[in-house]
């Protein structure tokens, strides 16, 4: 599996996750397990999608740089 798909993959599951909780919220249930997977699966989506410190500080640089040119 790719790292695309496994990301789509994860979202279905968020978007699942959060039509649950909205139905328990409505219906006044606890949703206490459902919160801690979705905590969990943006965990999993941060971690993947993340940049490194020096492509981070690289992009900063470039906006910043080109900003300033006349």
């Amino acid at each position: 599996m790719s790292q695309s798909q496994y990301l789509k993959m994860l979202e279905r599951e968020l978007q699942k996750l959060n039509k649950i909780i909205d139905h328990k919220i409505i219906r006044g249930e606890d949703y206490l397990k459902e919160a801690r997977d979705h905590k969990l699966i943006l965990r999993k989506i941060r971690y993947n999608t993340r940049k490194s410190f020096f492509s981070r500080v690289f992009s900063n640089f470039s906006k910043l740089s080109f900003r300033f040119q006349f």
